[in-house]
Parts: C-alpha cells; sequence; structure tokens
C-alpha cells in the first residue's frame, strides 16, 4: 500500500535526523555512563516486533547485572495487573541513568532500530518476549505487528497505564492507522518531551 510506503520513507528521514542530531551528543553521554559505573555504552534488550525478537538498542542506564538482581526484587515489584516488573525507586538504575530516563535520552539509540526496518516511529508498544504470554486471546493481532518507539499507548499514560489499557490503545491504534494518526501521535509526542519528557 502506498500508505505503508509513505510510512517506512517517514520512518527513515526521521531515524536519520533523530541520530545526525544525537551525533554530537554521543561522546558525553558515552563518557558519562562509562564514568558512572561498569559496563557498556550501548545495551541490546529483546523485544518482539513483527512477530519476531529483535535486539532493541538503548543506552545502558542500569548496572551491568540488573537482569540477575532482578529476580532478588520481585517482592517489590509494583506492577500486580500484568506481567510488568516496576519499581518507583529502582536501586538498579544509576545516576546518569535516572538523569537518561528523565529525559528519555536512553532510548534514542532504538532510532537505529528504525533505520533498519525492525521498529517504526510509531507502532504498539514493543513487548519482552516473555510478557507476550499474557495476551489475552482477543489482543493476539499485536503479536505479528510492527511496533514503534511511541505509539498510542505511549502517549497516553505509557508505563502508568494498566496492563490491559495499554493493548486497548495499541489494538486500536492497529486497527486504526493511518498516516493522520500517526502524525498526531507524533505531535503529541513531541509536545510531552518538550513540556513533560517523564509523561511518555
Amino acid at each position: 500500500m502506498i500508505s505503508e510506503i509513505i510510512k517506512r520513507i517517514i520512518d527513515i528521514v526521521g531515524s536519520l535526523a533523530g541520530l545526525i542530531l544525537l551525533v554530537p551528543l554521543l561522546p558525553f553521554i558515552a563518557l558519562a555512563i562509562k564514568l558512572d559505573s561498569r559496563g557498556p555504552v550501548l545495551i541490546r534488550l529483546h523485544r518482539v516486533s513483527q512477530g519476531k525478537i529483535v535486539d532493541v538498542y538503548k543506552f545502558r542506564s542500569m548496572t551491568a547485572n540488573a537482569e540477575k538482581e532482578k529476580k532478588n526484587l520481585l517482592d517489590l515489584n509494583e506492577r500486580k495487573d500484568g506481567p510488568f516488573f516496576k519499581i518507583k525507586n529502582d536501586p538498579r538504575i544509576t545516576k546518569v541513568g535516572r538523569f537518561l530516563r528523565k529525559f528519555r535520552l536512553d532510548e534514542f539509540p532504538q532510532l537505529i532500530n528504525v533505520l533498519k526496518g525492525e521498529l517504526s516511529l510509531v507502532g504498539p508498544r514493543p513487548h519482552e518476549p516473555a510478557e507476550l504470554f499474557s495476551y489475552p486471546r482477543q489482543y493476539r493481532e499485536l503479536l505479528v505487528a510492527k511496533t514503534g518507539i511511541t505509539g498510542l499507548s505511549q502517549v497516553n499514560g505509557a508505563s502508568s497505564l494498566p496492563f490491559l489499557k495499554e493493548l486497548e490503545f495499541d489494538d486500536f491504534y492497529i486497527k486504526n492507522k493511518s498516516l493522520w494518526l500517526d502524525s498526531k501521535i507524533l505531535f503529541k509526542t513531541l509536545l510531552i518531551f518538550i513540556t513533560d519528557p517523564t509523561g511518555i
């Protein structure tokens, strides 16, 4: 479809523009991460997009052994409505990591995934493979959808949304997706990023 071709062109142009803007900040972000804690500057997280597991790039905002530490923090999980794991003051997040997360800078490397065609600028929120087992049957279509850096659920509460409400937003998006809807989501994302980056 023509709309899909245009969407892909927007993804390429948008991700390239974002990466060009990121280049001047890269040395400072990388140095800050390295001076703050052990571990790599970039990490790869397993997420599902288009029915496949993809390695999503992010700046490291947690300690190097964050995944191993998770099992010792399960009893502190504040999310009881689904498969998500969230602690308000997660002790695994580094000082620099808190800054990166506050301004959403940790997610900028995902533009590489967009450029590669693994993600889109706009789409359903990408989830971990293990989380997909919690999808109710009526939302199984989301399993094969191309996920995005931002989307309807991200601009309507992000990780603070109840699990099923997030799926409702993402399901609505894939059933009503259009370039006009994408443009509204991108505009709202930019607005939130400028006024309250923690709200994405």
